[in-house]
């Protein structure tokens, strides 16, 4: 598919989903919640713990993976998102051809760091996944998500990140990659409540990202954001228009993680109140049409 606003039209309505915090850069049990998240200690007591220890709990780690169960009748979907495959089976694994490429992090020193390179398609079909690799949007599970293509730059200021480099291959030199345009989100759509947007570092900007789901559903109000809104560090910068740029948007709930930084946590609490809550790894999220909002 090509056409974004043909392919929003085929999106399905949920009439759940379920979402497990896997990997996230917070491990918090006590961090203040929504009333539609359980905490990891409460999942590990029904999953049969009797007693509470670190031993059972989930460590943070670097980057943002999720596991999203779907629900529409009786059919059910699950997906992880932006999660390596970690082990063998015929699974499909949706990636495009701009990730693929090496990166790296130029220090305040002038140092280039590389960064740990994404498992080649090749390597994901060695363990058993059936690999689509392509930069069209697409949706996925009968309907059940949408996959974006390229998201459009056109806020004034999300401008990427000015340390930022990548290469095509080891021999090449590294090149200035601010905006990262491999970025995709995902989107959901549940009956009674509107859109779920995932993005998983906003690389594209969280206004962008926004900006881009209004214009493929129009008709859709966004519920929730969920994701790293890639303001910590060289990007605080960005967090007062990121907070002006969100209002319009008039989004229920914002659940932060991985990238967003606690400066950006704290400004966008102060002006969105309990709309906004921290996410944390090990914590389960459910959106249903009789979710308290």
């Amino acid at each position: 598919m090509t056409d974004g606003k043909h392919a929003a039209t085929g999106l399905n309505t949920l009439d759940s989903l379920s979402v497990d915090v896997l990997t996230d850069d917070v491990s918090d049990n006590y961090v203040s919640k929504t009333l539609f998240a359980v905490s990891e200690f409460a999942n590990v007591v029904l999953g049969g713990a009797s007693v509470i220890s670190g031993e059972a709990l989930l460590c943070a780690n670097l980057g943002f993976g999720l596991r999203l169960v779907s629900k529409i009748g009786g059919k059910r979907h699950t997906m992880l998102f932006d999660k390596t495959l970690e082990q063998g089976g015929r699974v499909t694994v949706h990636v495009n051809p701009g990730m693929f490429n090496e990166r790296a992090v130029r220090l305040s020193s002038g140092r280039i760091v590389p960064v740990a390179k994404v498992p080649l398609p090749v390597e994901l079909e060695q363990h058993g996944a059936i690999v689509v690799n392509a930069p069209e949007e697409r949706l996925l599970l009968d309907g059940h998500f949408y996959y974006s293509g390229e998201i459009p730059r056109v806020s004034s200021f999300e401008k990427g990140r000015d340390d930022h480099l990548c290469r095509a291959s080891p021999d090449a030199p590294w090149e200035p990659d601010p905006l990262l345009l491999d970025e995709r989100m995902l989107v959901t759509k549940v009956r009674g409540l509107g859109l779920i947007v995932f993005s998983s570092c906003s690389h594209a900007g969280i206004v962008n990202v926004c900006t881009h789901v209004r214009s493929l559903f129009p008709d859709n109000p966004i519920h929730a954001v969920m994701g790293g809104l890639h303001l910590g560090g060289v990007m605080e910068r960005n967090i007062p228009e990121t907070v002006e740029g969100l209002r319009a948007f008039n989004i229920d709930h914002i659940i932060t993680g991985h990238c967003t930084g606690w400066r950006a946590l704290h400004a966008l609490a102060n002006a969105f109140g309990e709309a906004i809550s921290q996410s944390a790894v090990g914590t389960t999220y459910t959106f249903s049409a009789g979710q308290s909002t």
